[in-house]
């Protein structure tokens, strides 16, 4: 939390000083419905910036110990989580929490798993950076030994005045910052069976099973579609067209250490930013796009598999489910439903229809140091 919000404040001082824009534009190439992303005006998109972030994204010198990237706890295959239960730092730091998917991240109004004052993807790059609590690619105080690194590799010169043409040091951590979160912004996820169905009108894209479960997903009964929703499957959200984002926070009733709706002292969610005890246990909702090759799931990874979290929903929450009962802070949407077997294979497999295997596949988001020659 304290990284986040010295990060915060940094980032407008490093943007304060970059005036430096990319003068070829980007199109952008989206799926059927959905919107424009929103792009901060002073971090317009381009190709060359894009392409810089990619490369950026993957590199393992933008750790201290030269043996993590940002791509090493956001793997491509996974929808770019990690498949740990917690995530792990460069220096081998176990991290409290699991590392959220990408997928579609342009489209998030907050990031990370319960933080109100990341304002974008710009600032948020600097956390894994530079933060210390926890460290991650561990870089604090060494910011002149990035830059000489960077510096040296015969690419990176050449990429960088591409993406900043404009600029007369082109590199400079603000630079760096604006070309991830930039490809970060490419990293959408819409050509999944349930995209083809519902937008493409691929009246086949979707087996029978997986609609009776996308009719039980979006029915009362089940109450998933309030907080997943929309193209994003998520109830935070926000586009080139948003003029007020709805940020959102929610309590599933995962832990109830107390009986008063207690969470463990290690995590306990929005409440360490707001001091409000009703905020105890609440966390963003994440997309539910790519779902299946994600887990394991919940903000601390938790719970291993698809079939478990939908025993946690039923259940109203596994807390409630382990006898400690309902939370008084739990989200009123998690009532807790019964489903028969068959309905339940249903929804998995409505579940998995959100998977998108070119997304997971795409040359163009994929690791560049790996290429063929």
């Amino acid at each position: 939390m304290r990284d986040a919000r010295r990060w915060c404040l940094g980032l407008v001082l490093l943007l304060s000083t970059a005036c430096g824009d990319a003068e070829e534009p980007f199109q952008w190439n989206l799926p059927l419905g959905f919107p424009e992303p929103a792009v901060p005006a002073d971090n317009p998109m381009s190709t060359a910036k894009v392409e810089l972030g990619r490369h950026l994204f993957y590199d393992t010198r933008l750790s201290a110990n030269g043996t993590q990237a940002c791509g090493s706890c956001h793997l491509q295959e996974r929808a770019f989580s990690d498949g740990r239960t917690t995530a792990l730092g460069s220096t081998g730091e176990s991290h409290r929490r699991n590392s959220m998917s990408l997928a579609n991240v342009a489209y998030a109004a907050s990031l990370t798993w319960a933080n109100p004052v990341l304002p974008d993807l710009e600032a948020q790059a600097l956390v894994p950076i530079f933060g210390e609590h926890p460290i991650e690619l561990g870089l604090a105080g060494q910011e002149e030994m990035l830059l000489q690194r960077l510096s040296e590799d015969a690419r990176y010169p050449k990429l960088f005045a591409a993406a900043f043409p404009k600029e007369k040091q082109p590199i400079s951590l603000s630079s760096i910052v604006r070309a991830i979160a930039a490809f970060e912004r490419t990293l959408i996820s819409g050509s999944s069976p349930y995209d083809r169905y519902t937008y493409g009108n691929e009246l086949d894209a979707m087996s029978l099973s997986a609609k009776r479960g996308m009719t039980l997903f979006f029915s009362e009964r089940l109450e998933c579609f309030h907080c997943h929703q929309g193209f994003a499957f998520s109830d935070s959200v926000k586009s080139k067209e948003t003029v007020f984002p709805e940020i959102t926070f929610h309590n599933t009733n995962l832990y109830n250490v107390d009986g008063h709706g207690g969470y463990p002292a290690t995590d306990t969610g929005l409440l360490e930013f707001t001091g409000k005890s009703e905020d105890t246990g609440r966390y963003r909702s994440p997309t539910l796009r790519n779902i299946a090759v994600t887990a394991p799931y919940m903000h601390d990874g938790s719970i291993a598999t698809l079939s478990e979290v939908l025993d946690h929903y039923a259940a109203g929450g596994r807390a409630g489910a382990q006898g400690t009962g309902p939370s008084p802070y739990q989200s009123e949407f998690v009532r807790g439903f019964t489903l028969t077997p068959q309905e339940k294979e249903d929804v998995l497999a409505f579940l998995e229809s959100l998977t998108d295997p070119t997304f997971l596949t795409d040359p163009s988001l994929s690791d560049p140091f790996n290429a063929a020659p």
